[in-house]
């Protein structure tokens, strides 16, 4: 995978990279191989190498990510009851709100990989006309039965009937093989005035440096970048966009994860521990009550798990 005479190379600002962390492998889906992580002398960017190519990126997610996809298990069945449910919304507010499911508005919203459309239903219900583009073709299939328009495809060939007041990238970015080029086609696929808004893992989160390899938040194959506020706003200003807003949180979900890597990983297996609804739901509880709140001033420094950043067109899209 990957071009090695490329590896020491910013793809972002062209400068030297050094590894960071080397032999990571994946310790949520037990797909194949392992990675560094290399960081830019120049601009600090952070990357996975080597990087998948975009058909082999298309098959490690049909082959292994999000193990909760296929119906029926149990996991599955309470975590759909559970996002259904009001307790969620109490939660959100309680915990923090990593995929904007509280955001209230009117227009079209376009979430770009939706997955199996759980996002949508919640979009929706705050106003916006939901729609949604996912490249797993599985995934869109269950999000098109819950009643919603769903694109599959490259996001270079989609050309929607209208532009849309708000495209949704909710832990996206840090997936696609080239930021910039997402960037600038979400920009051609807003309306004048439109926002995108963007939530990832924070490359500079607390929780990093106390977990290390076990931090959840590698996801290696899968997450190609790792953003800190910094290395996410000069993406965003090269892509013709304006932040307007940043903050960070750390979502319980995420501290539970980390706790789950090394006690449930192996080489080759899915972590059952992190499909385990009670223990998942024990260590979130635990972690809110007993742990989150005395890091808060963590997450105002921008140091917690979760980036979570708006922004605006720079000026009118051209059109092309």
């Amino acid at each position: 995978m990957g071009n090695p005479a490329a590896a020491r190379e910013c793809w972002f600002c062209g400068q030297d990279c050094r590894v960071l962390w080397e032999g990571l492998s994946d310790d949520r889906f037990g797909a194949p191989g392992t990675y560094d992580i290399l960081r830019c002398s120049g601009c600090g960017l952070e990357q996975t190498w080597p990087r998948p190519t975009e058909a082999e990126l298309k098959d490690l997610y049909e082959r292994f990510y999000n193990a909760g996809v296929e119906p029926g298990g149990t996991y599955q069945f309470l975590r759909e009851r559970f996002l259904a449910s009001g307790w969620y919304r109490l939660w959100l507010h309680w915990d923090g709100d990593l995929t904007f499911h509280l955001r209230r508005g009117r227009g079209r919203l376009l979430d770009l990989g939706c997955n199996e459309g759980r996002g949508l239903s919640l979009y929706a219900a705050n106003g916006f006309t939901a729609e949604g583009l996912e490249i797993n073709e599985k995934a869109a299939a269950l999000a098109r039965q819950r009643g919603f328009t769903v694109f599959t495809g490259a996001l270079a060939d989609f050309t929607p009937a209208e532009p849309y007041e708000v495209v949704v990238l909710s832990n996206v970015l840090e997936h696609a093989p080239d930021p910039v080029a997402m960037l600038t086609e979400v920009r051609r696929l807003l309306k004048p005035g439109g926002e995108v808004w963007i939530s990832c893992p924070n490359a500079d989160s607390l929780w990093r440096g106390i977990f290390g390899r076990a931090w959840i938040n590698w996801h290696v194959p899968f997450h190609l970048w790792h953003f800190s506020a910094q290395t996410l706003r000069a993406v965003l200003e090269r892509a013709g966009f304006r932040p307007a807003s940043r903050q960070s949180f750390t979502p319980a979900l995420w501290l539970a994860q980390s706790m789950c890597v090394r006690p449930g990983a192996g080489a080759g297996k899915v972590n059952r521990l992190m499909r385990s609804a009670p223990v998942v739901a024990g260590l979130m509880l635990a972690a809110r009550l007993l742990v989150l709140p005395f890091f808060s001033r963590a997450d105002r420094r921008l140091r917690g798990d979760c980036l979570l950043t708006t922004a605006s067109l720079e000026q009118e899209p051209c059109g092309c």
